[in-house]
């Protein structure tokens, strides 16, 4: 599992446990503005986003709910002992179903010299499905994982932060300001910075998210998780990331995670596969 690996290891060792587990990645660009004491609207009066960011920050993950499906580009980076890998992902994801499936792309530098096919990943309540996923696995076979068992709740394991966790996140957001106004793809976005409890988040989460993130409160070194959301003016999450921090015997670990939401609407398949199909054999450890 990735989070374990970050403590038990240096730079190199998690780098290597990302490259074998997969991840997802997007180049969303620079966020815009600087925190202050709010915005304008052009006319003197704050803006109505900057007098209430926790409550739409909180509803962020409903509001995704009611658009349903979108597409997805996520990256996440990580950065150990002057080691730094990003890894990328584009897909789709169904918002009312928590279901999702992505295309995971390793880079070269992190998959050694034969290289690696895409991982392909599937997103369930509960669950994550990966296929090429290698060390060892049949090409035709899957890797189920339960992600309530896992340390991080999938917010890393698979090197990508499932979207609904990534929204749903929000709903333990504190210390929020407001930086005003900016465009992202063409589409007007209002940028928050905060810090996120994992506990409270937990506790406010849908039924679904639940188990995944309470896992995390428990076995994250650190519950704050600094974040920049950059919301529209529907309230629809555009884009957030995330920063998780691993203290451990080596150096220390710096995970950035980031998801850009876009298409919305879009109608989203996700079929899991049969059991038959499932591996259930012994995965080498890379």
């Amino acid at each position: 599992m990735v989070v374990q690996q970050y403590r038990d290891g240096g730079g190199a060792r998690a780098v290597r446990a990302l490259a074998v587990a997969g991840v997802i990645a997007v180049t969303a660009g620079c966020f815009g503005g600087d925190a202050g004491s709010g915005a304008s609207d052009g006319s003197g009066r704050r803006s109505v986003a900057a007098d209430r960011p926790l409550d739409l920050l909180g509803q962020a993950a409903d509001v995704l709910v009611e658009a349903g499906g979108a597409e997805t580009r996520t990256s996440m980076e990580t950065a150990a002992g002057g080691t730094r890998v990003t890894i990328r992902g584009q897909g789709a994801y169904d918002f009312r179903r928590q279901m999702g499936r992505l295309k995971v792309v390793l880079p070269e530098d992190a998959a050694g010299a034969d290289g690696h096919r895409p991982i392909t990943e599937l997103l369930a309540p509960g669950a994550l499905y990966m296929k090429n996923r290698g060390a060892g696995v049949p090409d035709d076979k899957w890797v189920r994982i339960d992600t309530t068992t896992l340390k991080d709740g999938n917010l890393l394991t698979g090197g990508v932060t499932d979207p609904m966790a990534a929204a749903e996140l929000l709903r333990g957001a504190a210390d929020v300001t407001y930086a005003g106004k900016s465009e992202l793809a063409g589409v007007t976005v209002h940028h928050y910075r905060g810090v996120a409890d994992l506990g409270r988040a937990a506790r406010a989460a849908s039924p679904q998210s639940r188990g995944a993130l309470s896992a995390a409160a428990k076995g994250f070194s650190k519950d704050a998780v600094p974040f920049d959301a950059y919301l529209d003016e529907d309230g629809r999450l555009r884009k957030v990331r995330h920063r998780f921090t691993f203290s451990s015997e080596g150096p220390e670990v710096s995970v950035v995670s980031t998801l850009l939401l876009y298409g919305f609407g879009l109608p989203v398949t996700v079929t899991l596969p049969d059991e038959d199909a499932i591996y259930t054999g012994e995965i080498r450890q890379g």
